[in-house]
């Protein structure tokens, strides 16, 4: 599920779209859930990459087999990657397999070119090598190496970034959110323990409630907010500061001042994650500047 850290980056993200294009804000709330709800199509749509490699390696197996002149290797196939116990466990997730019945274009094609390519690459990599050619099997080791192989060649992999681009542009400033998602997955995996559901994009009507409140605060506090982060320049305009940066101050003051429960420690904290996502790392000392003289100045713990 997304953390209030993503939500919060969410609201930012929706915030410049609203700077950029203003509507009213009953469709800009109903946007930013659609956005949140793309994420989710984002993470099977790797989790599907995960399992189509693993078909993959089925398919060459069995072209293995009908060979005319067949190996050794042919004959006799290492059946190791297969039989990977976390593939085997995504394969028959009930969940992913209900999405792909109502959305087919989230499915690879297993003679697509990055999908064949990244195979190659994983095949001759020396970790590969190494997994095959151990004799034991364990449920940890499975686990791990799937999550390596996960990190390695899909979340760092730059023609994976570049083809999430061309299907969803959104995606690109997701793509963080969802790879952790999906090691949070792998990492949860038990062994003999089919999961047969998947992460929520929210976890609860709490996590909806606060999405929306922060946006439409911050919408209706816009001006108030600016001012407050004007009066606390010093010697600098509030035209010369970046757009990113000053909406994420105007969301972190929303916040400050809207939601008295969370500690304004937690909060600032929060938004110099969020400038790092964002922004640079001299925004994350100027944001984080801002927002301490704030809360010293309201007298806000």
């Amino acid at each position: 599920m997304l953390g209030r850290r993503q939500i919060r980056e969410k609201v930012v993200q929706t915030l410049y779209s609203y700077h950029q294009n203003p509507i009213k804000t009953d469709v800009l709330e109903k946007n930013m859930f659609t956005e949140i709800e793309k994420i989710y199509y984002l993470y099977i749509y790797q989790l599907n990459f995960l399992v189509a490699l693993k078909d993959l390696a089925e398919r060459q197996i069995e072209i293995g087999k009908n060979k005319f002149i067949k190996t050794k290797e042919d004959l006799n196939p290492n059946m190791k990657f297969v039989n990977n116990q976390v593939f085997l466990q995504l394969d028959q997730n009930e969940e992913r397999l209900s999405f792909n019945s109502k959305h087919k274009k989230y499915q690879w094609d297993l003679h697509d070119e990055l999908l064949v390519k990244t195979f190659q690459r994983i095949f001759a990599s020396k970790r590969y090598q190494e997994y095959m050619a151990e004799e034991s099997l364990s449920f940890e080791e499975d686990q791990k190496f799937v999550g390596k192989l996960f990190l390695k060649y899909v979340a760092e992999n730059e023609d994976f970034h570049e083809r999430l681009e061309e299907l969803e542009l959104s995606w690109a400033d997701d793509f963080h959110i969802s790879n952790s998602m999906i090691q949070k997955t792998i990492g949860f995996m038990k062994q003999n323990q089919p999961s047969h559901t998947l992460i929520k994009m929210l976890k609860d009507e709490e996590d909806r409630h606060f999405a929306k409140k922060l946006l439409l605060q911050s919408i209706s506090h816009w001006e108030n907010s600016e001012k407050k982060i004007e009066e606390r320049l010093e010697n600098w305009d509030l035209d010369r500061i970046s757009l990113m940066d000053r909406l994420i101050l105007i969301t972190a003051i929303t916040e400050i001042d809207n939601f008295p429960l969370t500690p304004a420690k937690v909060i600032i904290n929060e938004y110099i994650e969020v400038s790092k996502v964002f922004a640079t790392d001299r925004s994350q000392i100027f944001v984080n500047g801002i927002l301490d003289k704030y809360t010293k100045d309201i007298s806000r713990a």
